[in-house]
């Protein structure tokens, strides 16, 4: 049985990042999409952050809710 939370939390986490609000909100603020960017080929993912950012979304996975939350997060900072 997966214990796994899929939210965006979950996916800090996932992606190996601080995941209390106040850390996601200082993330967001200092990781902007630029216009047209995917959130998979934002410059500043490592590659395991990026292949799995691909694979939550190509798949439609469980994750796909958190990367989109995420990719909107990252879009209204700008």
């Amino acid at each position: 049985m997966e214990m796994c939370s899929h939210d965006l939390q979950g996916l800090f986490l996932q992606l190996g990042l601080l995941c209390e609000p106040l850390e996601m909100e200082e993330f967001a603020s200092s990781h902007q999409l630029i216009l047209g960017t995917k959130l998979s080929d934002a410059p500043y993912w490592s590659v395991s952050q990026r292949d799995f950012l691909l694979e939550a979304l190509a798949h439609d996975s469980a994750w796909s809710n958190a990367t989109d939350h995420l990719a909107i997060m990252l879009n209204k900072m700008v």
